[in-house]
């Protein structure tokens, strides 16, 4: 049984919260202060530590970074008062697993400690081999050798292990959905479900059904009781990819779930407890996005413990060799084929190019080449028709560029007409990427979807 250490200043606080743990089958023991937990912790060995921020001689955050220096490994679950959330994640940003606010609520601690006996258990079971920041991308398909990716590398596998909320950012077909797949199966969660949801590809009306499940006769079309992800994910984890387009009040009953442990399915009176670790992703600049509105700014501080933004592939092109070399591994399994290997100059032109749409593009560029050869190396004409001179393309035109270079504003223009311009400019500059093209112009893909159905209605009724 695990041995949990409460370390708590005020006597009252103290005595209850080890008299309740003790009560679920746990053994507890008690400190008064950041030194007291320390020599507890050398002494006793706890497996757990629920500690208090604000204490006499020694803080809770001291006393967490000094259990972090220990050789053993430590769960610390920190204590904070409403309103202080900021302080509890900044614990969790240097190895807290959780926090829970005061006043304590009993089932949502209970979550937690259960949480991480099941992490440990498997931990211990099966131990993870050590990893280095080399074959971490193996493991997860994931390849890079440059500073960039080897910095991805060491952040993923220093969180992996936690708890903590994770936004993963960078533009479309940068790998964000390996990023976070990395995060789950570098965990003790990696023998649990890994469920991702993109909220832009879901209507706003079933989009809470999704997410959250619903009871039969919830809403017109409810046949049934449906699990939503959520529930699907328990004990494991769940990718909500781009978070930013979540309709606002999605994203308050999020808020709520991520904040209590808890939710309730659509037409249902009762809340269910859940376990399971919340990674978010966007290709917008979140900051951009709570500004806008879009992103509600609660929301945005409670997923953002930690911000993995992944790189352009045109910022790491040293990269693509070995990606090349391990996709068309993965190809040939695929496909059936037998390539072996490529042609000096098509690895050039590879490499040469600016792949605005990412890995993603670079992985179907390989695919075709693959299967056009079917055996023996990769050839300059498998690559697609014209890849060359989309090559020679800027690698990423800004909104400044784009202003500059292409666009003509005539005195008497109105602002709706010269946003129509900007935005029609945009989408020719990016060859009709609209993912690229909502980037550079600082909106989201639905306000770009929005604009353009606005526009060619306007033409057919003029």
């Amino acid at each position: 049984m695990d041995k949990i250490l409460i370390v708590e200043d005020e006597p009252n606080a103290r005595t209850g919260l080890a008299e309740l743990i003790a009560s679920w089958g746990y053994r507890t023991d008690t400190a008064a202060d950041g030194i007291d937990g320390l020599d507890r912790v050398l002494q006793w060995s706890p497996s757990i530590v629920i500690t208090d921020l604000k204490m006499p001689r020694m803080d809770g955050m001291e006393l967490l970074n000094r259990i972090g220096e220990l050789p053993q490994p430590v769960a610390v679950i920190v204590l904070t008062a409403q309103g202080s959330v900021e302080s509890a994640v900044e614990a969790m940003r240097i190895g807290a697993f959780d926090y829970i606010e005061k006043p304590v609520d009993p089932t949502h601690l209970r979550t937690i400690l259960q949480s991480v006996s099941r992490q440990q258990t498997t931990v211990a079971a099966e131990p993870t081999p050590e990893v280095n920041t080399e074959n971490a991308g193996e493991l997860v398909a994931m390849v890079g050798h440059s500073p960039q990716m080897q910095s991805i590398f060491s952040l993923i596998r220093r969180i992996a292990p936690t708890n903590v909320s994770v936004l993963i950012t960078g533009e479309s077909g940068t790998g964000k959905e390996l990023a976070a797949r990395a995060l789950h199966e570098l965990s003790g969660r990696r023998n649990k479900p890994f469920i991702a949801i993109n909220c832009a590809a879901i209507p706003e009306t079933l989009i809470e059904s999704e997410i959250f499940g619903h009871e039969k006769g919830a809403f017109t079309g409810a046949l049934e009781r449906r699990a939503g992800c959520f529930e699907l994910a328990e004990e494991g984890t769940l990718l909500l990819d781009e978070i930013g387009e979540m309709p606002a009040a999605t994203q308050a009953k999020l808020l709520r779930v991520l904040e209590d442990r808890k939710l309730r399915r659509l037409g249902s009176k009762t809340e269910t407890t859940i376990d399971v670790r919340v990674i978010a992703a966007t290709n917008r600049d979140p900051q951009t996005a709570v500004a806008e509105g879009s992103l509600r700014g609660d929301l945005f501080y409670r997923l953002n413990v930690f911000n993995i933004e992944m790189p352009s592939l045109r910022d790491h092109r040293d990269d693509v060799p070995s990606i090349v070399v391990q996709m068309i591994g993965e190809m040939n399994a695929r496909h059936n084929c037998a390539v072996t290997g490529t042609d000096e100059r098509l690895m050039q032109r590879l490499v040469s190019y600016s792949w605005p749409g990412n890995v993603r593009e670079l992985r179907n560029t390989v695919e075709r080449a693959v299967i056009l050869t079917g055996i023996g190396d990769l050839q300059l004409e498998h690559l697609p028709p014209n890849f060359g001179e989309i090559a020679s393309l800027p690698a990423s035109p800004t909104s400044s560029e784009i202003s500059a270079d292409i666009l003509h504003l005539e005195v008497g223009m109105t602002v709706e007409e010269a946003e129509k311009q900007l935005i029609l400019r945009t989408l020719t500059a990016t060859r009709n990427n609209k993912t690229r093209a909502s980037e550079i112009l600082g909106i989201s893909s639905k306000t770009l979807q929005n604009k353009l159905k606005e526009y060619s209605a306007n033409s057919q009724t003029e």
